[in-house]
């Protein structure tokens, strides 16, 4: 799909600057990116999936643009959380994390989310991070106060709080910090923690001792990336204080500018209350795909912006399963095998349009109404013209990462009913209308319809579908 590059710049929206910018990649056509990844102790919630789907749409349309592009996210498989879980469960890490990683990548790829280009773990990278740890104490920048940590020099950097906006003397008057003798300074970050007793560890000039958590993406973005990248996203909770450390760590170290463009995604709020364990709803992408379909859960992710808030609710995934069955059922009964998109159509220029404002994809998935509209009204006359449009909205929608399956298996979806016995009932209900019995035919439609089975009767016979 080359070639869209000319119909317009795309714009990102950069956090750092505050304002949209037309991209353009480092290195000609090839773009760069690196987006936070899972901290594996646990099963990955609707947050999670909000931000892995995002920048999979970002990558999905960088791609389509015609662009060469790395796609890097990390796994977090050493930290204290990880540490506890592991105790509590009488299981190694290794073990831990290895089962957490897999059910990660299980809850992406049901929620159609393509795998990133590289995947690399923060234990694969520790030597790395004591490099750039040494490295930074040789420039001034780390300290080791002789305890088994080191600590960043937060004043020391001078662009601190560029990303976030945030400024030193009102985060020290305000944040509620731990007191630490050891640091020079209250706002210092750690690099390197000691080993406590019983704590997996990896030797290196300040003692044994384990990387924190900050350095870990420096390090992996540096190394599969470079010192200085094209994009960097993450959810919107990161912006401050985990990405502010990334700038200061990397840039310090490395003499350049870290990232050129970032990104941030929204949060995901439950029925407009902010999502907490506390509060008791908190709800694992596992939890939500055993309530609704996997393609409909994908299409309430990005029916809203990006960078906006979203917010869950049974309301709000219902009304994506209609919006999305309205797609599917101007797709239904067409065969599309060999059929050519239609090419350079009002629809295709604004879709493209709309994803070079900054991701836009609800007025994306808007071009694809109004493309189902035009695809119907064709259809009505002639259905062998509507199937180049019919064409364009699976293509369209692949760029979302929807409208890709069968249509008639999805409209099938989301019942416990034995399609068998709906068959069955179809039979029943055409043998009745053979022998004029239209009392009988109307009890089997009724007794179908309060099963959640609608039928549509047609010239190749009846089908049916679930009503949502």
């Amino acid at each position: 799909m080359t070639g869209y590059r000319t119909l317009k710049v795309l714009q990102i929206y950069n956090t750092l600057t505050r304002k949209k910018e037309p991209f353009q990649p480092i290195d000609e056509n090839h773009v760069r990116m690196y987006v936070c990844g899972m901290t594996v102790y646990d099963f990955c919630h609707i947050g999670h999936a909000r931000t892995v789907t995002a920048f999979d749409v970002v990558a999905r349309y960088l791609r389509a643009k015609g662009y060469n592009l790395t796609y890097v996210r990390n796994v977090t498989d050493i930290d204290d959380k990880i540490i506890r879980r592991a105790i509590e469960n009488g299981e190694t890490i290794d073990v831990l994390t290895d089962r957490m990683i897999a059910a990660m990548r299980e809850d992406f790829e049901r929620l159609g989310n393509l795998p990133p280009d590289q995947e690399p773990r923060a234990t694969e990278h520790v030597q790395g991070m004591i490099d750039m740890i040494s490295g930074l104490i040789e420039k001034g920048f780390a300290y080791a106060p002789g305890n088994g940590d080191v600590y960043y020099r937060v004043r020391k950097f001078e662009g601190y709080g560029k990303l976030s906006g945030k400024v030193l003397e009102e985060l020290e008057a305000g944040a509620r910090i731990d007191v630490d003798q050891s640091k020079e300074d209250p706002m210092d970050f750690v690099l390197w923690k000691g080993a406590k007793v019983g704590e997996p560890f990896w030797s290196s000039p300040w003692g044994n001792g384990r990387p924190g958590w900050h350095i870990e993406c420096s390090v992996m973005g540096k190394c599969c990336l470079g010192d200085t990248f094209d994009i960097h996203g993450g959810g919107s909770d990161l912006k401050f204080p985990h990405h502010e450390n990334e700038i200061a760590q990397s840039e310090a170290h490395n003499g350049a500018t870290f990232v050129n463009t970032w990104m941030h995604s929204g949060a995901i709020r439950i029925d407009n209350v902010k999502m907490s364990k506390s509060l008791g709803n908190f709800f694992t992408i596992r939890e939500v795909l055993e309530q609704f379909p996997d393609e409909v859960v994908r299409y309430f992710l990005i029916s809203s912006h990006y960078r906006s808030p979203v917010n869950y609710s049974q309301e709000s995934l219902k009304e994506a399963a209609v919006r999305l069955e309205r797609l599917y059922t101007a797709l239904k009964g067409l065969k599309l095998d060999g059929v050519e998109a239609v090419a350079g159509s009002e629809f295709e220029q604004r879709f493209f349009a709309a994803m070079d404002d900054d991701f836009n994809t609800p007025v994306a998935l808007a071009v694809l109404f109004d493309l189902v509209r035009e695809l119907n009204r064709v259809r009505a006359d002639d259905e062998q013209q509507a199937l180049p449009l019919a064409a364009l909205l699976v293509k369209l929608g692949g760029i979302l990462g929807i409208v890709q399956g069968e249509a008639e298996a999805f409209l099938k979806s989301g019942s416990d009913v034995d399609e068998a016995w709906v068959e069955t009932m179809i039979q029943k209900r055409a043998d009745a209308k053979k022998a004029r019995d239209f009392a009988e035919c109307d009890r089997i439609r009724d007794e179908l319809a309060a099963q959640g089975i609608s039928l549509q009767d047609g010239p190749q016979g009846t089908t049916w579908r679930v009503e949502r």
